[in-house]
């Protein structure tokens, strides 16, 4: 436009009317699901808060009680008390961590959001680093762990996985990205209209493009006990997002059942030229017996890749809500507690 205004500033700035009028006016909003670690929470809100008044004054704090078996609420209820600027939700059951941070984006009302974990190992004061980043122009700014203290099986997984995923979808994802990372409304506002059953936060900012960079930040130890991700549970994430976000796997399998068909194709021509030019062929049950296993296998295994994109298409057309909210505190915004 002839006065340097992009469209995208002119949808950024009729939002931020819309919120003025209905006194949602914030600076910065951070967004906590919280499983597992309760002890944490007071330290978490004292750092929190320190860093963020280097900032602005104007910030509220989500904390999401994902169902977190420790009664973490309870914790939450008293922080809520003393701070109206921290925000509750309680979850009615554990709908797990990426709907916990839906919950709490569809509750923000800042115009720049911090998504971060409640174990410590994101740390608060970080947050001044990335907001300070943002403002060199960027929309988003992912934190890049350096120094991770998972263990190395965890390091060794969270690598494949991002391999596999990059082959699927024609990406180039840095597996050291976390979900620590400051974003504009418009970007909160874009992702929160995504509404699948399959979510990944981190991939899914990085799908909506925008102006996107990352910084190197030190990660902590965990304040208590360990991550409830374990391998099952991250091996279920891992085909709930490729199979979500890509139909290469059903690619996959048709090459797959492709390339055997041509090399029993060869294998038929091979025994009939060697039949008519040798006249002696024998054919032993334990190599037929073997070929049935793998046609039979390779079948099952495209079957079962169908079958999973079906259950997605299944899942997605339930309609069903992400989250439910049983309980809020400090809530102003009268937004739904359930989407």
């Amino acid at each position: 436009m002839e006065d340097g205004t992009t469209l995208l500033d002119l949808v950024e700035n009729k939002t931020k009317e819309s919120r003025i009028k209905r006194g949602l006016v914030m600076d910065i909003s951070v967004v906590i699901p919280v499983y597992g670690c309760r002890a944490a929470l007071p330290e978490l809100h004292r750092r929190l808060c320190e860093s963020l008044t280097k900032i602005t004054d104007s910030f509220e704090i989500i904390l999401v009680d994902d169902d977190c078996p420790q009664n973490s609420w309870e914790e939450i209820e008293k922080i809520c008390a003393c701070d109206s600027r921290v925000i509750g939700l309680h979850l009615s059951r554990n709908f797990g961590q990426i709907r916990a941070i839906t919950a709490g984006l569809d509750k923000s009302v800042g115009d720049w959001v911090v998504v971060m974990d409640c174990d410590l190992q994101d740390k608060p004061e970080a947050i001044v680093d990335l907001y300070e980043k943002a403002q060199e122009g960027y929309d988003v700014v992912f934190a890049r762990r350096k120094g991770r203290k998972d263990s190395v099986i965890t390091k060794f997984l969270s690598r494949c996985f991002y391999k596999v995923y990059d082959y699927f979808t024609d990406g180039n994802f840095d597996s050291a990205l976390c979900n620590f990372s400051i974003s504009k409304r418009i970007v909160i506002d874009s992702y929160c209209r995504m509404r699948e059953q399959n979510r990944a936060y981190t991939l899914f900012i990085k799908w909506l493009g925008f102006n996107q960079t990352a910084i190197d930040i030190d990660a902590d130890e965990r304040f208590e006990g360990k991550s409830s991700y374990n391998l099952r549970r991250k091996m279920k994430m891992a085909f709930e997002v490729i199979t979500s976000q890509s139909n290469k796997p059903l690619m996959f399998s048709v090459k797959a059942g492709f390339g055997v068909a041509l090399i029993s194709l060869i294998c038929i021509i091979v025994l009939v030229l060697r039949k008519l030019i040798v006249g002696n062929v024998s054919i032993g049950w334990t190599s037929m017996i073997a070929s049935i296993y793998l046609v039979g296998g390779i079948l099952l295994c495209a079957i079962g890749v169908v079958g999973i994109y079906v259950g997605n298409i299944f899942n997605e057309a339930k309609k069903r809500p992400l989250y439910i909210v049983e309980q809020s505190l400090n809530d102003k915004t009268g937004k739904k507690n359930e989407r």
